[in-house]
């Protein structure tokens, strides 16, 4: 049944990487089951038989289908299956589309869509790596034009530098570096990191680390495709008529280059708008075409222009030097009622993030594959349509502004402060409120302000910048600038986003439209970060706020955390809840238990938490026989009087243990509300607690 099954085995950072093909899915174009360990992942490649009409683009869609069958879990909710991916998904998939992507012929306009079902998951082998190489595989040995293979791995790093590829789950929760690299033999294709301060070296060195490995990893890909591939399609190719594009360039190549010559993205727009009925009049007769395809037609004679400005005459759209960048200029404190606030303004970018701070319960619950699942920060952005002159109405996030989100929240991870010196959830927004290039990077400037102003005590400023590259479709030569804005990541080779302290680098995200980077590319992408970096950090938000508030905002709520023996939680909630719910009800602050005793504590008055702070005190507390305590007299009885000795915690002085001498009347020694000192007896056979001030007093003299 199954003659075409094959398998090919390989061994991946120590454990067995095993491909199986022939056996499923045999109506994709291409198709795999990747086993990593215990993980599988199903690929498969599917492509439309015949080009979209209309479009000027790939339309290529990767989706990385997460199963919770893979980890022996339900998913929760009314319904009981799978719906939208989850963010780590969505990452996921971007990751992949980023990595094979630049390899496809610029002319193919088939739908292309690459599927990838995690069946199983084995947490020590990451089904990432497992989807990329299955994309990779299934691609390479379909009949759909792509000039892969490629190939992928995670790279960690111990705190005194030792490299890991694909590390486990136990070696990750250690590592100080997260880092996905793709790549053909010759060069790197896609570069994505999460890291705690590591350094351009140490990053460079990883990425070179990852890449030999990979190399490695290829001959066993192409060993697959070259006894199970199938020819590649022929297609009717999707570029523009050359002639046609020649001449009209020609055409309209001055009044072009002077509407681009200016930093003002509206006096751009505004110049190119009379271009386009220039162009209507004179070739829309030779060419009826022409209102279908001027989209493509106007962007191929910008690009053609702006990457002519930039290689050959060192020219940027703006005027400024390859290593300026725009004006900057940062603000805190906008806003009175927000927990933290800063505006971020690069050129024509504005970023304003806000900041709240919550008490611990309110960290995102994560339902999904993966080990994690909780995280008390957390990052959004936002990007609505008047940013870049849109008329057009909000619409939930989607992929981009996740992935854009995620990247500024994993960029400042690594400064904030631990649960225990900071009890609080944090979340922040990041508003684009005008956008010219290079966001998701004012969206890490703007949320390090943001955190400072909101008290949030982070080990130290993060700041993130974007370097371009250009390079020539007749040789080797390439320039890379630094902060680019929209024209020059529209039309250049490379988006290389680079975020970190003036220690390190904290994350990394690289977009490319070329078949990869070589590493003298990586390393001046590196050099000349690092440098804008520094210079932010110094020049703008230091200056903007030297550091981070030393209270948080008083409309904030106010947090206290303690620690109680795991023995007393069910003490401290009561049958029910009913003693939890009663110290709230009477204090008015919220109180969050974790499983191994952490107890959180908050409110908007600090009255709120001192109060329930001393209730659940005094249900803890164990007092220690023969250990003096001062109480106060709370009632008095015929045969003695009650002492409340520690918060909640009451107990009897026996008339006879009053004094040191006889005693007729308890109201001889004492009243209620006096002070006095006793001795803790211990506990009766009945639970009582029996004090005595004789023995406090003679323990003293």
């Amino acid at each position: 049944m199954f003659e075409k099954y094959k398998t090919f085995e390989f061994e991946l950072a120590g454990r067995p990487l095993v491909v199986e093909t022939g056996k499923v899915a045999g109506l994709a174009n291409g198709s795999c089951v990747v086993r990593y360990g215990d993980t599988a992942v199903l690929a498969c490649a599917t492509a439309a038989a015949r080009p979209r009409e209309g479009i000027d683009f790939l339309p290529l869609s990767v989706d990385f289908e997460e199963r919770m069958y893979s980890v022996g879990k339900i998913p929760g909710g009314f319904l009981k299956r799978e719906g939208r991916p989850g963010e780590k998904a969505i990452l996921t998939s971007r990751v992949i589309d980023r990595s094979i992507r630049p390899l496809f012929p610029k002319d193919l306009r088939n739908d292309i869509n690459v599927a990838l079902t995690v069946l199983s998951v084995d947490h020590d082998a990451a089904p990432e790596i497992a989807a990329m190489i299955g994309a990779s595989i299934a691609l390479s040995i379909s009949d759909i034009p792509w000039n892969g293979p490629i190939g992928a791995v995670f790279v960690g790093m111990t705190p005194d530098g030792k490299m890991m590829i694909n590390p486990t789950q136990k070696q990750d929760e250690t590592s100080i570096l997260d880092l996905t690299v793709s790549a053909s033999e010759e060069k790197v294709v896609m570069i994505e990191a999460g890291a705690k301060e590591v350094s351009d070296d140490d990053m460079f060195n990883a990425i070179m680390l990852a890449h030999a490995v990979i190399k490695q990893l290829l001959v066993f890909i192409r060993n697959i495709v070259s006894e199970v591939g199938k020819e590649k399609f022929s297609y009717p190719s999707g570029e523009l008529d050359h002639n046609m594009f020649d001449e009209i360039f020609a055409y309209v190549e001055e009044d072009v280059m002077q509407a681009l010559d200016t930093d003002d993205k509206n006096v751009r727009d505004e110049r190119m708008e009379p271009i386009q009925d220039k162009i209507m009049e004179a070739f829309l007769e030779k060419y009826p075409e022409l209102p279908t395809i001027y989209p493509e037609l106007i962007y191929k004679i910008q690009k053609k222009i702006v990457r002519r400005w930039l290689l050959v005459d060192k020219k940027r759209v703006d005027g400024r030097r390859m290593d300026e960048i725009r004006p900057l200029s940062a603000e805190v404190g906008l806003f009175n009622r927000v927990h933290g606030s800063g505006l971020f303004t690069r050129g024509q970018t504005q970023v304003m993030t806000l900041a709240t701070l919550g008490p611990i319960s309110d960290a995102q619950i994560l339902d999904g594959i993966w080990a994690e699942d909780s995280k008390r920060y957390m990052h959004h952005y936002n990007f609505p349509g008047y940013s870049v002159g849109e008329a057009k109405s909000a619409r939930s996030p989607g992929r981009r502004e996740i992935g854009h989100g995620a990247l500024a929240e994993r960029s400042l991870v690594p400064v904030l402060p631990s649960v225990e010196d900071f009890p609080y959830a944090i979340r922040l927004v990041s508003e684009v409120v005008s956008s010219n290039g290079s966001t998701s990077q004012g969206s890490v400037c703007g949320s390090t302000l943001a955190l400072m102003d909101a008290g949030v005590p982070i080990t130290a400023p993060v700041a993130g910048i974007s370097c371009g590259l250009i390079t020539a479709e007749d040789s080797d030569d390439f320039m890379t600038m630094i902060d680019i804005q929209g024209l020059e990541d529209f039309y250049g080779d490379m988006d290389f986003k680079v975020a970190g302290t003036h220690k390190g680098i904290t994350s990394i995200q690289m977009d490319i439209k070329v078949d990869g980077l070589t590493p003298e590319i990586i390393r001046e992408a590196f050099e000349v970060t690092h440098k804008g970096r520094d210079y932010i950090i110094d020049e703008i938000l230091l200056k903007a706020i030297p550091e981070p508030r030393k209270q948080v905002s008083k409309f904030a709520p106010k947090m206290l955390s303690m620690k109680i023996h795991v023995d007393k939680i069910r003490e401290v909630i009561g049958t029910g809840g009913k003693v939890i719910q009663k110290i709230v009800a009477d204090t008015g602050a919220k109180i969050d238990i974790e499983d191994d005793g952490s107890i959180f504590i908050s409110a908007i008055e600090q009255s709120s938490i001192d109060e329930a702070k001393k209730i659940i005190d005094g249900i803890v507390f164990e007092p220690e026989a023969g250990a003096i305590y001062e109480g106060v007299v709370t009632r008095i009885i015929p045969i003695g009087a009650f002492v409340e000795f520690a918060p909640g915690k009451e107990g009897l002085v026996h008339i006879s243990k009053l004094d040191n001498k006889r005693t007729e009347k308890v109201e001889d020694i004492c009243n209620v509300g006096d002070k006095m000192r006793v001795k803790f007896l211990g506990i009766d056979e009945r639970g009582r607690l029996n004090l005595s001030r004789k023995d406090a007093l003679e323990t003293e003299e």
